[in-house]
């Protein structure tokens, strides 16, 4: 009889056979150094020019003009958390044309300080949150979780216990057989059917079997660890499950904080989200909501642009702030130093001063109604203005007084609507014949010569992305304010432009019409203008085309008529600019072609270039450390042409040192002149003192009898950034 041949079926080990790496633990925490915060870091720039001219291209001719700016700029930043704005500059020259102005500007803005958080939340890691122990207990559990199944695994699958384990299974297969043996034969028959060999080596299997009764511990102990490495297993899914779900988490709070800081409406609305988000107060400084709140803080040289009929785009030399929490206060006061369109003119000039109160209730971008209060001085009067009756000049008493009611209604978010009304103090002229005084002539609401209305709007259409801005004003014969300048005749303003895209905003185009929007000193009295402005541009940009812009908009001229006396002209211009970049072999190459025609007539202005069609060629290759630049132009009109040609290069020798120069080449017809100037220059970039530049230039401007005389320019600049 044969004996069946039994196979053993081992049992598989549990998971990979060979050694599995244990995780990297992190390495404990270095103990945490606290870093030094200054308290205060400035950084910034300093510039010195000096310009130097024979002749001004100017319809009135100066000679041998110099001027001398100096300017610094610091961004100064307290405790790494406030940031504030200074700024330094003076000019002085020797032109009775520019007055020498000095101003110094300190302030702190809100656009400033959310920048900074901004700059904050872009640098900001997740470990520094205030949930950071929260973040830090889970990543040490996980890591304690993984080492303690690593360790189990290990031991499954390490070669001394797969072999206790295979022996195991071979004692307990033939265990197994000895008692099917003795089951099946009687004690007689078993004797006498297993040969002694046989019966020798199951004997010896069970007093095997006897003896190694530690065997039975063992496999309670694999059992039991079989059921701790299952457990664990599971515990560490929820664990690491978790700590993703939470990184995830704060990933997108971070997401959250950019979007915030960059696009809330107003104060108000960033405050309430940011309040929310339980930042750290390393994102977050003390006083933050105050500082959200407060729109601008500012002394020394500031400019107030408060509303369209009080006080808009006026520098001065003082204070002003704007706080905007849910309410809303703000006051400037100092002296009128210039605005912006007449700031070059010396003559006339008087001392005047600026006091505005302004308060209400909303946000100033949002809905809001705001009640101003303004008094100062100031020159509303121009200069060709004169008393009524003998037409003869009368110093006028320059002190004003006015109010305004400003309401805001934002319909939705992309429209809303701007009214004001506003009163104001009689001229005083008026205030003599009447017999009243500067503040009971503004409260005398039977005379409305001296109110003024306005109404302004903005409007975006989402399926066409076209914007549009509107604007009317109404303004009385006798009102007053520092926004404008008087004329002594009752008005309307009114504009209307419109930004349209087409081609998925490949293609801009602006349109605007306007009329008695240009206000000015220069203007007669009882002027009053009918002219209806009208404005448009187009611009085009494809990638890998030519960017082409082209406009006709109206442009304004300065004329002196006496010492005394000016005049503004005004008159429309066409341009039109194609400028290309693109490469060719090894060098990068841009191409720009304008073209600019001047509607003025000779009446209107010296100018040497009046009703003239200029056209402008230029071509620049950048090959390594050289620029290579030429030009063509041409200026021509009824009574002449002017033509002309240019070139020059520029070689950078180190990353300190520069240099280039060039030479221009001009014909003008009738008179047959041919001239020639030059260019060059130099920049030096010194390590820890600046970079200097240096420039001198021979060129041509506009002289009498419509020719071009000589005029050699020169500066010097130097500047330092640290």
């Amino acid at each position: 009889m044969k004996m069946p041949v039994l196979v053993m079926l081992y049992e598989q080990p549990r998971g990979d056979t060979r050694l599995v790496a244990i995780k990297r633990k992190l390495p404990p925490a270095a103990p945490v150094v606290p870093i030094h915060t200054p308290f205060l870091s400035i950084h910034g720039n300093v510039m010195y020019d000096f310009y130097y001219q024979s002749h001004t291209d100017t319809p009135y001719l100066e000679k041998e003009i110099y001027q001398h700016t100096l300017q610094t700029t610091l961004d100064i930043l307290v405790k790494d958390r406030y940031p504030l704005h200074l700024t330094l500059n003076t000019n002085r020259g020797n032109s009775y044309l520019f007055r020498d102005i000095t101003g110094i500007n300190f302030r702190y803005t809100q656009q400033d300080f959310r920048q900074l958080l901004l700059a904050k939340a872009r640098d900001w890691d997740a470990g520094k949150r205030k949930q950071i122990q929260e973040l830090e207990r889970l990543k040490v559990k996980l890591d304690q979780q993984w080492d303690e199944l690593n360790k189990l695994r290990y031991w499954f699958n390490s070669p001394a216990q797969l072999q206790r384990m295979v022996e195991l299974k071979e004692k307990a297969f033939r265990q197994q057989v000895n008692d099917s043996l003795q089951r099946v034969l009687t004690p007689e028959g078993y004797k006498s059917t297993i040969s002694g060999m046989v019966r020798k080596r199951v004997d010896s299997l069970k007093s095997a079997i006897e003896r190694d009764s530690i065997d039975d511990r063992f496999l309670a102990l694999y059992e039991e660890k079989k059921k701790k490495l299952d457990s664990l297993e599971k515990t560490f899914a929820v664990t690491e499950k978790l700590y993703a779900k939470q990184q995830q988490t704060y990933t997108a709070k971070k997401g959250y904080l950019m979007d915030v800081l960059q696009h809330s409406k107003n104060p108000r609305e960033l405050m309430q989200d940011l309040e929310a988000m339980n930042l750290p107060d390393s994102i977050l400084p003390k006083g933050y909501k105050t500082l959200l709140a407060i729109k601008s803080a500012g002394i020394g040289r500031t400019m107030v642009d408060y509303s369209e009929l009080t006080a808009k785009n006026i520098s001065i030399t003082g204070g002003q702030a704007e706080f905007n929490p849910s309410y809303y206060i703000a006051f400037a006061t100092g002296a009128v130093d210039y605005r912006f369109r007449d700031f070059i003119v010396n003559d006339n000039r008087i001392r005047q001063y600026l006091n505005i109160i302004r308060a209400g209730v909303g946000q100033r971008d949002d809905n809001h109604i705001i009640l101003s209060f303004y008094t100062g001085k100031k020159q509303v009067y121009n200069f060709n203005t004169t008393a009524p009756g003998n037409g003869a000049v009368e110093m006028p008493d320059f002190r004003i007084m006015g109010m305004s009611l400003e309401g805001r209604w934002q319909i939705d978010r992309n429209n809303y609507l701007i009214g004001e009304v506003a009163k104001s103090s009689l001229p005083f002229y008026e205030r003599k014949q009447q017999h009243s005084g500067l503040g009971s002539s503004m409260a005398s609401f039977g005379d409305r010569s001296n109110e003024a209305y306005a109404v302004s709007g903005f409007s975006f259409i989402p399926l066409s992305k076209t914007r549009v801005n509107a604007m009317f004003k109404r303004m009385g014969a006798n009102f007053q304010s520092f926004s404008l300048y008087a004329s002594g005749a009752a008005q309307n303003a009114w504009m209307i432009k419109v930004d349209q895209p087409f081609f998925q905003q490949q293609l801009i185009v602006t349109g605007s019409l306007k009329q008695n929007v240009y206000t000015s000193i220069f203007e007669h009295s009882s002027y009053r203008s009918s002219t209806v402005f009208k404005s448009i541009q187009a611009t085009f940009r494809r990638k890998k085309w030519p960017v082409v812009s082209v406009g006709y908009y109206p442009t304004s001229q300065l004329m002196k008529l006496s010492d005394d006396r000016f005049v503004e002209n005004l008159f429309y211009t066409m341009s039109g600019t194609a400028s290309y970049n693109y490469q060719s072999g090894r060098a990068n190459m841009n191409t720009i072609f304008s073209g600019t025609r001047f509607y003025n007539r000779q009446a209107d202005s010296n100018f040497v270039y009046f009703n003239s069609t200029n056209l402008l060629l230029s071509h620049t290759v950048f090959i390594g450390k050289f620029t290579l630049n030429g030009g063509l132009s041409s200026a021509t009109n009824q009574d002449y042409a002017l033509y002309g040609a240019d070139g020059g290069i520029q070689y950078r020798i180190t990353n300190w040192l520069e240099i280039g120069g060039g030479v221009k080449y001009n014909y003008q017809t009738v008179y047959q002149l041919q001239q020639t100037g030059y260019s060059a220059n130099t920049r030096i970039n010194i390590p820890k003192v600046g970079e200097i530049a240096l420039m001198a230039d021979k060129g041509f401007v506009p002289g009498v009898n419509r020719q071009l005389v000589s005029n050699e320019t020169g500066r010097l600049t130097y500047t330092r950034v640290f």
